[in-house]
């Protein structure tokens, strides 16, 4: 009888084990999964900063010679002669 309920405890200490060890390398699985979506988002974002470079400087083009028109149209509007 005793050599049974030691059986029986291997068994379960066994069982206890395992299942332990299986839910520690599953959660070591799920965190290099999330580390590795972290890692494709963080190149995605690094991928596009050239994209928003070259945005920017193309709107600062366009901004800089509409005040060019701006900046002249105001200087002919001071040029008109006033008829006193």
């Amino acid at each position: 009888m005793t050599l049974t309920w030691i059986i029986i405890i291997l068994i379960l200490l066994v069982a206890v084990y395992i299942g332990i060890y299986n839910g520690l390398q599953k959660a070591k699985v799920h965190a290099d999964e999330a580390w590795s979506q972290i890692d494709v988002q963080l190149k995605r974002r690094n991928d596009l900063i050239p994209n928003l470079v070259e945005t920017v400087k193309g709107y600062a083009k366009h901004e800089s010679g509409t005040l060019e028109k701006v900046v002249a149209l105001r200087n002919q509007l001071v040029n008109i002669p006033t008829s006193d």
